[in-house]
């Protein structure tokens, strides 16, 4: 696939980033794209390799290696190549509904695989694929598609995240009414709010939501079911649901001085910075409760990185983020082949533009809080915190992390941001429906397919699998809708 010689003749390339003194200073997206002409010259890197774990999505080493969604990466990067834009569309189309997401804020399973990654670097599959959506949206090929003939089936989805617009889309395609309940002011779940606008701006959302309803998909927002509308109300009105509302329940730090005014969890924060951005339209900035403090994130992984590049935008004084675990190698261990999913060290934008402005990259390794401190007035002003370090239970084999003694300090601090991650569903949506919980608090649903205890509903996304990427929230969404349509024809025969 590609050009047989390309690997050999052409490096790797991306698009521009704008420097992080730059980029700092608005909201913006900063990844730009390369020229058709310049991408197509990515695409001939793709060799023939003969084994291309790149569209594999299997578990390797116990992670997943290569794309959940089973794109025909070389089929696509083939296409790119010879500059057959609207065939890589098309291709891309029969596997994916949502690109416009994932090459924008996917870790790239599928590069992580490359073959050509084993001894250079990868085909910019990412990239390529962000290229070939933006191509077709540019070149009127993104259409709205109302089915020509409707089932008489109505399908409510709870939820507007990535699992709950695949899901639609793939309904919708069917002949199936689609409704989408969402509990937010605007749709889009995770997408509109969870991923800071400079990650993905949310005009992108907004234009994938007028396809969905120009297509006959209809949105309903600010509707919290379980509250607003029971669950038996919404199974009297439609012939299945599907529930699709994510891993909402944040993992808290129950910790001395946790009830001090100024400490949020990571999801509520982001949610109010992007939503007083767009109540705005972007005119305003809202940092009175950023500018100027002294912000310690809790958390390593990209919400806590999202956090870092957010408060950094409004104003901090200083940026601390703390990293439970060590810190990871350079290079992949012995014990990490690949084409096994990387373990080293990734150092993302926000820890980047933490590195531009401060001076030095934010994250302590090894670090957890014991304590907060407040002020007279209720205010967190400070936190304990105390080294980690790896131990060994003899009992159960696993490796802990434990405190060192001796080891703890004080660290200043007028901004809490809580993202160390997510315990499960919140559980009020599978009561009104009357569902069990898994023990990790996930709606429990029958083994290796997505129906809950009543056959008439469904779970998929994180709500099903836990806390997780975009792209595996995609491949569930249509996943189960595939069960959903099979359940209601007796057949599925997707489109």
């Amino acid at each position: 696939m590609g050009k047989p010689t390309g690997f050999l003749e052409y490096e790797r390339r991306n698009g521009q980033i704008t420097a992080p003194a730059d980029r700092i200073q608005n909201f913006r997206e900063f990844h730009g794209m390369l020229s058709w002409e310049e991408q197509r010259l990515q695409g001939a890197r793709c060799m023939d390799c003969g084994v291309p774990f790149c569209q594999a999505g299997v578990t390797i080493g116990g992670m997943v290696s290569g794309c959940p969604l089973h794109n025909l990466v070389p089929e696509i990067n083939d296409m790119v190549y010879r500059g057959n834009w609207e065939q890589a569309y098309i291709r891309l189309s029969r596997t994916h509904c949502l690109p416009e997401f994932t090459s924008r804020v996917c870790p790239a399973l599928c590069e992580s695989a490359c073959t050509c990654g084993l001894h250079a670097d990868p085909v910019s599959t990412r990239e390529n694929e962000r290229a070939v959506i933006e191509y077709a949206f540019a070149h009127g090929l993104v259409n709205a598609r109302p089915p020509k003939v409707r089932t008489g089936k109505r399908v409510a989805v709870v939820g507007s995240g990535p699992a709950g617009l695949a899901a639609a889309i793939q309904l919708n395609r069917r002949g199936h009414s689609v409704t989408i309940y969402e509990r937010n002011d605007r749709p889009g779940g995770l997408l509109r709010y969870g991923i800071p606008n400079m990650k993905l701006e949310k005009d992108v959302v907004d234009r994938r939501v007028r396809l969905m309803e120009e297509s006959g998909i209809r949105f309903v927002c600010n509707t919290n079911i379980g509250k607003d509308v029971s669950g038996q109300e919404l199974l009297k009105q439609y012939d299945r649901v599907l529930l699709a509302c994510g891993a909402g329940t944040p993992r808290d730090i129950a910790v001395p001085g946790r009830d001090a005014l100024g400490i949020w969890f990571a999801v509520d924060f982001l949610t109010m910075v992007t939503r007083r951005l767009l109540d705005s339209n972007f005119s305003g900035t809202p940092d009175e409760p950023v500018r100027g403090r002294r912000v310690l994130v809790i958390g390593g992984g990209d919400t806590g990185n999202d956090c870092v590049g957010t408060v950094i935008r409004l104003g901090a004084s200083s940026v601390t983020q703390l990293e439970m675990m060590p810190k990871a190698p350079e290079r992949c261990a012995q014990n990490n082949p690949w084409p096994e999913w990387p373990r080293v060290l990734k150092t993302d934008y926000g820890q980047e533009e933490a590195a531009s402005v401060f001076g030095c990259d934010p994250r302590i390794y090894q670090t957890t809080v014991t304590g907060f401190k407040k002020d007279p007035k209720g205010n967190v002003c400070g936190a304990r915190l105390v080294t980690l370090k790896p131990e060994k239970d003899e009992t159960t084999g696993r490796v802990n992390m434990v405190p060192v003694e001796g080891s703890e300090k004080e660290i200043p601090a007028d901004l809490v941001l809580i993202a160390a991650g997510f315990l499960g569903s919140e559980p009020s949506v599978a009561e009104a429906f009357g569902l069990k919980l898994d023990g990790r608090m996930n709606v429990a649903t029958q083994a290796d397919g997505y129906r809950t205890g009543n056959d008439r509903v469904f779970a998929a996304g994180d709500m099903r699998r836990g806390q997780s990427l975009v792209v595996w929230a995609i491949a569930e969404g249509r996943e189960a809708a595939r069960e959903v349509d099979e359940s209601l024809m007796g057949y599925s025969n997707p489109v």
